[in-house]
C-alpha cells in the first residue's frame, strides 16, 4: 500500500495515511472521456419546433410555374406592399420553415454501463495522485510536495470564506485560485449574448460531508466541494480533460476505500 502525508488546516504535516486500492487503478483517458460525454448527455433537455413554425403565411408558387421569368419558389400573396411577392414559407426563404428541424423524439440520452462508469471514476480518482497529470491540465502546484493532497477532518467544519482562504494559503493552493483572475473577457458574439466571462475550474474539495465547506467556498471562483457519495467524473475531469487539482479530507479517503468494483477484485487476485 502506498502512503501519503496528511496535513492540518495550518499546512503542517500530521502523520500519514494509506491510500486505498482505488488509487492503484490504471489511468484510462479514453474511458474517462467516454464517461464524461455520456454523463453530460443526462443533463440535456429535449427540444423541438412548433409544427407550423415559418408557415403561418399565405404563399404559393406561380401557376403555371414556368414562363414567368422568375424562380419557382413559393411567394407571399396579397397586395398593398409589405411581403407581397417575397419568397416565403419554404426552407430556403427568409422567415421560412427549417429544412430539417430538431424533433423531441431524438435520442439524446447516452447510456453508460455500470462497470464502465465505476472504472472511469476509479481511474479519475487514481489520477489525482499524479502531479504530472494535474500540471498538464494547467493547475499551478509550485511548492506542493505530496499528491494526492489529504487534509485532516477539521476542514469539514469550516463554514466561513475567511477561514477557507487561510487554509488555501497554508496549503499553497491560492496560486491556483489566482490563476483564474488572469482570464480576459471575451469579445464578439459571445459577449453580445452574455457569455463574455467564463469561470474556469480550480481546487476541488472532496469530503465525507460537504455541507459546511460548500458555504465557505461560495465566493471563491472556480473552487468547488462535493461529498464522496456524489463524486463523479464530471467533477474530477471537467471538459473530459484529466485531471483536476483535488483535496481530500482524511474521512473521504476512508470512504473511497469502501468503493467496490470488479476491476479491484481482479487486481487483488493478481497480486
Amino acid at each position: 500500500m502506498t502512503k501519503t502525508d496528511v496535513y492540518t488546516t495550518t499546512g503542517t504535516k500530521d502523520g500519514e495515511v494509506e491510500l486505498p486500492a482505488v488509487f492503484s487503478t490504471p489511468f484510462r483517458r479514453e474511458l474517462i472521456h467516454k464517461a464524461f460525454t455520456n454523463l453530460t448527455s443526462h443533463k440535456f433537455q429535449p427540444q423541438g419546433r412548433h409544427p407550423s413554425a415559418g408557415q403561418d403565411v399565405v404563399a404559393d408558387s406561380n401557376d403555371p410555374p414556368t414562363g414567368q421569368g422568375v424562380s419557382r419558389v413559393a411567394r407571399a400573396q396579397g397586395g398593398g406592399g409589405g411581403r407581397q411577392g417575397q419568397g416565403a414559407e419554404v426552407a430556403s426563404t427568409r422567415g421560412g420553415r427549417q429544412a430539417h428541424p430538431p424533433i423531441v423524439e431524438k435520442v439524446i440520452y447516452k447510456k453508460l454501463n455500470k462497470k464502465e462508469k465505476k472504472l472511469a471514476l476509479c481511474s479519475a480518482i487514481a489520477a489525482t495522485a499524479s502531479k504530472d497529470k494535474v500540471v498538464s491540465r494547467g493547475h499551478k502546484v509550485e511548492g506542493i510536495e505530496s499528491f494526492p493532497i489529504v487534509v485532516s477532518d477539521d476542514i469539514e467544519s469550516v463554514s466561513k470564506t475567511s477561514e477557507i482562504s487561510k487554509i488555501l494559503d497554508s496549503l499553497k493552493l491560492t496560486q491556483d485560485v489566482e490563476r483564474l483572475q488572469a482570464r480576459k473577457p471575451r469579445s464578439g458574439q459571445s459577449r453580445l449574448r452574455g457569455r463574455s466571462k467564463k469561470v474556469g475550474k480550480s481546487v476541488l474539495f472532496v469530503t465525507k460531508d460537504a455541507t459546511n465547506i460548500s458555504k465557505a467556498i461560495g465566493a471563491l471562483p472556480g473552487v468547488e466541494a462535493t461529498s464522496v457519495k456524489n463524486l463523479s467524473v464530471l467533477d474530477l475531469a471537467p471538459g473530459s480533460d484529466p485531471i483536476r487539482l483535488t483535496v481530500y479530507s482524511k474521512s473521504a479517503i476512508e470512504e473511497i476505500g469502501k468503493i467496490k468494483s470488479t476491476h479491484l477484485e481482479v487486481m487483488a487476485k493478481v497480486q
